[in-house]
């Protein structure tokens, strides 16, 4: 580290007021402040300087969702070799299908990198400002929501789209008012609804000339569900290891709770808001089970714990329903703000054949109620509290 230390000091004159580069001095802070620990000084005022900063929470989050990257490049090429007839029991052609899904799934994350944080840099050089960190966790959300055969163009336009529209338009890092890596899966979902829902962008290939083999669709838990094919849905174990096809990082509730573990002890994840998401979706999950049989709808009746495993239930209550900016930030709007996300994710999937993942869109409406919730809490709160003092002052 001496050498980098050393390395970025001698090439730090360059890009100082007066310099040569002076016009990208804040793209080389955010560089320097990313590789080491900034140095900044209080100028005035008190403050309170906490021993992580916001790069270091983010790159905390980014090792959270290290699990559904890696095992959402295997899941790639699993479908993949599966589709063609190969390799299909899990445990041939291990490296094969890592490979595979590697090769697919690294340029969509180069590219969502690469054009979010060009236009961050932009932003900060033209407005003189320091780099945000946000998009460093914005930049691995979307290509973990997308799917594999998603074209990379596309990843661009919904990357510009959300760092722009989603989060620059309201002031950047910390002033949107909804989840920038939705936003991107949001307007794709609308603007190019072929590719982003159906029965082939699930499983790398399909979109072109795949031959798949005999009785293979292509179609996720979900879509089977939603259309009445009950026997296309994989048991709760396959749903909770991620073995079934569907976005590239959502699949595997085992890999969601790797992350849920580092986010709880580092402290960064809300414990609330998940606890709130997994009981709203219970809630509502089992009040179809209760109703499901008298309406003969079998999709009601899929068991509470294997509804939460499917889709991207888990990959949604871990890291998108947590975001601390689009969030509520009371303790008791929390759990309001969790429990009607898993509401109404389970009654949108469920319900709405149009939307048989209904987490994407649940996250989004809660993140504008978000607000209202925390003002309707703080007044309760307030108005309890002179309550209390008009009784003692009686």
């Amino acid at each position: 580290m001496k050498a980098i230390r050393s390395l970025v000091d001698s090439v730090k004159p360059t890009f100082a007021k007066g310099g040569k580069l002076e016009k990208f001095h804040w793209v080389f802070d955010g560089i320097e402040t990313f590789l080491f620990t900034p140095g900044h000084a209080t100028g005035k005022g008190a403050h309170i300087r906490d021993g992580i900063d916001l790069k270091r929470t983010m790159s905390i989050v980014i090792t959270a969702m290290l699990p559904c990257l890696l095992f959402g490049m295997w899941n790639v090429g699993h479908w993949h070799f599966t589709a063609l007839g190969e390799f299909t029991a899990l445990n041939e052609g291990f490296w094969d299908k890592f490979l595979y899904g590697a090769i697919k799934v690294l340029p969509i994350v180069v590219v969502s990198y690469a054009v979010g944080l060009g236009i961050e840099f932009t932003f900060c050089s033209i407005k003189g400002h320091p780099i945000h960190e946000g998009y460093l966790v914005s930049g691995m959300l979307i290509p973990l929501v997308m799917p594999v055969d998603v074209p990379l163009w596309m990843v661009a336009v919904g990357s510009a789209f959300a760092v722009i529209i989603g989060k620059e338009v309201f002031g950047g890092t910390g002033m949107n008012i909804l989840n920038v890596a939705l936003t991107a899966r949001a307007f794709l979902f609308f603007a190019y609804p072929t590719w982003m829902s159906g029965d082939k962008v699930w499983v790398a290939g399909m979109t072109g000339d795949l031959p798949v083999v005999d009785g293979f669709s292509g179609a996720t838990s979900m879509g089977h569900a939603a259309a009445g094919n009950m026997s296309g849905v994989v048991s709760i174990m396959d749903s909770f290891w991620g073995f079934e096809a569907g976005s590239i990082g959502e699949t595997s509730a085992f890999a969601c709770l790797i992350g849920a573990a580092i986010l709880l002890l580092t402290g960064i994840g809300s414990g609330r808001i998940m606890l709130g998401v997994f009981l709203g979706g219970a809630a509502m999950a089992g009040i179809f089970n209760l109703v499901g049989p008298s309406m003969g709808n079998s999709y009601m009746q899929i068991p509470v714990l294997h509804q939460l495993m499917l889709g991207s239930f888990m990959f949604g209550l871990v890291f998108m329903a947590t975001d601390p900016v689009t969030a509520t930030q009371t303790a008791t709007g929390k759990w309001i703000y969790g429990f009607f996300i898993g509401l109404l994710a389970i009654l949108i999937r469920v319900v709405n054949p149009a939307y048989p993942e209904g987490m994407m869109l649940a996250i989004l409406f809660m993140n504008v109620m978000a607000p209202l919730i925390d003002h309707y809490v703080v007044r309760a709160n307030i108005k309890r509290r002179l309550k209390r003092a008009e009784l003692r002052t009686a």
